[in-house]
């Protein structure tokens, strides 16, 4: 983990959406108003007919970008998770995920990283709220590589996406892009506990695994950057080997990575 290379994962997902625009003309992108900050600007900068600002009409902009699904397009949707998920829920369920619609939904500034920016914009409760909808897969990266992957893969994946990132910059995890989609990475063979964890989180979980070690507590961090469809097998794997299973995660405990791993078997 490289501490001193720190990069906010809405950054890296504004390169990688202008990398991937320029490779698939179809992809267009959707903001309600924040494209500075969500990073759409990068985007909507090369490419000003394919950026759509629709304004503070998040709801709106949910109903456009299934038009456009409809037409061909793969719509990129940003706005802070709080707007993405909370005041659309009901036309991600009915407009995108009924129909199964090809709409990337991105949330930014998610949990309580947000910060100054207050309650009102801190979100707990968009993975809950995502990963109960049907047809939706949820990715939550930890790093600018990380992310890059789960943007390019949301591409790939036929149908409704979230992808939930961080206001702050996160350290550097991994130097090489080794993902794949549906399954978790495992740091380190402690058998004591398992620590699950996602997202910004994951860097604080490998630090406090170093920290452990140093007082001869050997444990083993589990980034799980696939939310939806969880990862069941490396979950069975170190309930099996290890005495402990923990979660941390900057979201609400119900409905979160918890719920997911402990719920994933019926999966």
């Amino acid at each position: 983990m490289n501490k001193d290379k720190k990069i906010a994962t809405r950054q890296s997902f504004g390169e990688m959406l202008l990398e991937l625009g320029n490779e698939n003309s179809n992809i267009v992108a959707l903001d309600a108003d924040l494209s500075a900050a969500t990073k759409t600007s990068i985007f909507a900068k090369e490419f000003p007919n394919r950026f759509f600002d629709m304004g503070i009409a998040e709801q709106d902009m949910i109903g456009t970008a299934a038009g456009l699904a409809t037409c061909g397009k793969i719509p990129f949707v940003a706005t802070f998770a709080m707007f993405a998920t909370g005041r659309t829920y009901d036309q991600i369920r009915n407009c995108i995920c009924y129909p199964n619609l090809n709409v990337k939904v991105i949330g930014t500034h998610s949990g309580i990283t947000v910060g100054e920016d207050g309650a009102t914009h801190q979100m707990l409760e968009d993975i809950s709220l995502m990963r109960g909808l049907p047809n939706m897969r949820v990715f939550y990266p930890c790093d600018d590589r990380q992310t890059k992957w789960a943007v390019k893969q949301a591409t790939k994946l036929e149908g409704p996406v979230y992808i939930r990132l961080c206001r702050l910059a996160t350290p550097t995890i991994y130097e090489e892009e080794n993902f794949e989609f549906g399954k978790g990475i495992m740091h380190g063979d402690g058998t004591q506990a398992t620590v699950f964890v996602a997202g910004d989180l994951v860097s604080v979980a490998l630090e406090a695994k170093d920290e452990l070690e140093k007082q001869g507590v050997k444990i083993r961090v589990v980034d799980m950057p696939t939310i939806k469809p969880i990862d069941k097998e490396i979950i069975i794997k170190c309930a099996k080997e290890t005495k402990k299973l923990i979660s941390i995660e900057d979201h609400s405990i119900i409905g979160g990575l918890r719920n997911s791993y402990f719920r994933g078997f019926n999966r």
